[in-house]
């Protein structure tokens, strides 16, 4: 069961009024997790801004979702992991790539350079080697991109740790009160991601 209680819809409403949701592609799943992120609305007024101005970046949707995949799966949070994976295929990937980058990895040698980078920020708590760092400069990413890149996964670790924190169950918001599936999300095995 989680920790906190989400606010009503009405009551979301309210809390994110005039903030700019540019369009991505929201699940059911996020539309939770904002319930409970709206307990503080300067905390998912912070969030939904910084989403927003990430949307608009230089970084592409599948590339802000492999590292939210990557991320998710190195924090062990599972809600995100469910939540990224069905925004992921809304964006396009398919499940080998999903899979792929909840290892950190890719096909593509430059998403593959990202990946490797981003595994290392959140393992090394961003004291990246110089090796790391060159490698995706090397990648063709400036150094603009390794910033978004960074900021990315700072936000994405936030999301981890605050459904981690409160205890956000997939399993319920799965089981509707009669206990059948509310969603048909699919979520992949877990991955071997380093830890």
């Amino acid at each position: 069961m989680w920790r906190l209680t989400p606010i009503e819809d009405k009551h979301l409403v309210r809390a994110l009024k005039g903030i700019d949701r540019t369009p991505h592609p929201a699940t059911s799943n996020e539309a939770f997790f904002l319930k409970l992120l709206a307990l503080s609305p300067a905390s998912v007024r912070a969030y939904l801004q910084a989403k927003a101005a990430l949307a608009n970046g230089m970084l592409t949707l599948l590339q802000r979702e492999q590292i939210a995949l990557a991320v998710a799966e190195i924090n062990g949070s599972n809600y995100c992991v469910a939540t990224h994976e069905q925004a992921a295929r809304h964006a396009g990937l398919g499940d080998k790539e999903i899979l792929s980058a909840r290892n950190a990895s890719a096909s593509d040698p430059n998403t593959a350079a990202m990946l490797h980078f981003v595994q290392a920020v959140v393992l090394q708590r961003g004291e990246v080697s110089d090796t790391d760092f060159s490698t995706v400069k090397n990648a063709g990413f400036a150094e603009a991109e390794i910033i978004e890149i960074l900021t990315n996964v700072i936000l994405n670790g936030f999301t981890n740790y605050f459904n981690l924190l409160a205890r956000t169950d997939l399993g319920q918001l799965l089981e509707r009160p009669d206990g059948t599936a509310r969603l048909a999300a699919k979520t992949m095995p877990a991955c071997s991601c380093a830890q």
